[in-house]
């Protein structure tokens, strides 16, 4: 009863912190070199293997090709600047939920959950699994595109091997973590240095008259941000662990400054290496560019490239099912999904009902989809929510002013960032509609049916419905709320 009383006491006097006792908070073992290693490790995974061709498909000239990853950069730092402002002024967990939560209410933040569960999600575990097949399969298929059904295939492989090792042990999805981490990192050194040895060798020829050619519009401009963006996917996860930081107030901006600025130049690096032994027209007919790359700089090597990339994607894949299946976790938890979701593994210990929800779902969208769809559906959804919540940074600049804010950025940066993300989200469909936005926008409303029904009025029907689902398929998996768990 003390602690109750303590915990309300400390709710009325400041409603928008965490709080959990600090007996239970989290210690400060995080320094700003381990926090710019964390932006880098997250960031750097399947996208820059995947991106360039389809950036330069939009672009269609080498120039507006590096442009367009150097601003994508800087889009990225300055979001992930306004993320810190909200990290550090609201201390809750769970990312964008409770910053849509404070500055719009539950519905916003609901449909946020909605859309992390069945889009963004998923989506992105798809996407990081076709890359991965795409590189294993292209050396069985030199010359020639692999089959559809082969890539498909070796993809759904990919997840249920990665959903298996994260439902069976976290130890075990921990250490693939570890070990593959370390393979995306030599991938990367290995072709950036290879890059500048051509460079100092006077491979320069595909960048004269870099900008010949160009044809941009303002959809091409933005389909050519969304597979930009994809590769920097990540910029917003370090503020998920602001309790952990040594001085965040210091810390997280100086790790956002260093450490994303030094992506955006391995990145413009790569590509740069790539067009050092390719022309635009020989990038664009590639199967798998960095495979290209390897075969023509490192043979008899050139097996090392495919072999290093197949790693970081089942590493980058493996470390996105291990954090969104705790997603997927938290929402059963906070009564969002099926009550199942929320449940332990009573041997393994782990939450096995959320990571193969989340498995089923990705498998879903490999059937259908191909990667240049999947990218767009993807960076659709993020960055509609991106924007609204860095526009929820304004509004509370205005509603929320009594809020401390140890970071504060100038007004111009959200702004900017908010115009950029409406852009991002509307000039697509105005000028190349597509059929995945107009499903990606009524599976997103659709959330608001499922938040009334099941969070808002909790009608007896619809709990008479969940209910005896959530009981046959705790007794077919052998789960138990997590409270019950044994430890």
């Amino acid at each position: 009863m003390e602690e109750t009383n303590l915990r309300k006491r400390r709710e009325d006097q400041e409603s928008i912190q965490s709080n959990e006792p600090k007996t239970t908070s989290l210690q400060k073992e995080v320094g700003l070199l381990s926090g710019i290693c964390i932006i880098v490790g997250t960031i750097i995974g399947s996208g820059i293997f995947i991106s360039p061709k389809s950036v330069l498909s939009n672009t269609e000239a080498v120039g507006p090709c590096l442009i367009i990853w150097a601003a994508c950069g800087i889009l990225a730092t300055l979001g992930a600047l306004c993320f810190a402002e909200l990290g550090t002024m609201i201390t809750k967990s769970g990312g964008e939920y409770p910053y849509l939560m404070e500055a719009f209410g539950p519905i916003p933040a609901y449909l946020f959950s909605w859309t992390s569960l069945f889009i963004i999600k998923p989506s992105s575990f798809a996407i990081i699994c076709l890359s991965f097949s795409e590189y294993a399969s292209a050396p069985f298929y030199s010359g020639c595109k692999p089959p559809e059904i082969v890539v498909k295939c070796l993809a759904a492989a990919a997840i249920l091997l990665i959903t298996t090792v994260n439902a069976l042990s976290v130890r075990l999805g921990s250490y693939v973590q570890n070990v593959f981490t370390a393979a995306k990192l030599v991938i990367v050194a290995i072709i950036i240095i290879s890059g500048l040895v051509l460079l100092a060798q006077g491979n320069t020829k595909n960048f004269e008259n870099s900008f010949e050619g160009t044809k941009l519009s303002v959809g091409a401009i933005s389909l050519a941000f969304y597979n930009g963006l994809w590769a920097y996917d990540g910029w917003n996860q370090l503020n998920y662990i602001t309790e952990e930081l040594r001085n965040p107030f210091r810390n997280l901006p100086l790790a956002i400054i260093i450490g994303i600025p030094l992506v955006t130049g391995c990145y413009i690096l790569m590509n740069v290496s790539y067009f050092t032994v390719m022309t635009a027209t020989e990038l664009l007919q590639s199967q798998a560019v960095a495979v290209t790359f390897g075969d023509r700089v490192l043979y008899p090597a050139s097996w090392v490239v495919p072999l290093f990339v197949a790693f970081s994607t089942i590493g980058a894949a493996n470390g996105t099912c291990f954090t969104a299946g705790r997603l997927v976790y938290v929402a059963g938890r906070e009564g969002h999904m099926l009550k199942v979701l929320s449940y332990i593994s009573v041997k393994r210990l782990t939450p096995a009902p959320a990571i193969i929800f989340y498995g089923i779902i990705a498998t879903i969208y490999i059937i259908p989809g191909d990667i240049n769809s999947l990218v767009n559906y993807f960076s659709f959804a993020a960055w509609m929510f991106y924007g609204l919540t860095v526009l929820g940074l304004i509004v509370m600049r205005f509603t929320r002013k009594e809020l401390e804010r140890p970071i504060k950025v100038p007004l111009f940066i959200p702004i900017l960032v908010t115009l950029v993300s409406v852009f991002l989200v509307l000039a697509p469909i105005i000028s190349e509609p597509a059929w995945e936005y107009l499903y990606c926008m009524l599976f997103i409303l659709s959330g608001s049916v499922f938040y009334f029904l099941f969070v808002h009025y909790k009608f007896g029907w619809a709990q008479k419905i969940s209910k005896p689902i959530t009981m046959h398929l705790q007794m077919l998996m052998e789960v138990v709320p997590a409270e019950e768990a044994p430890e």
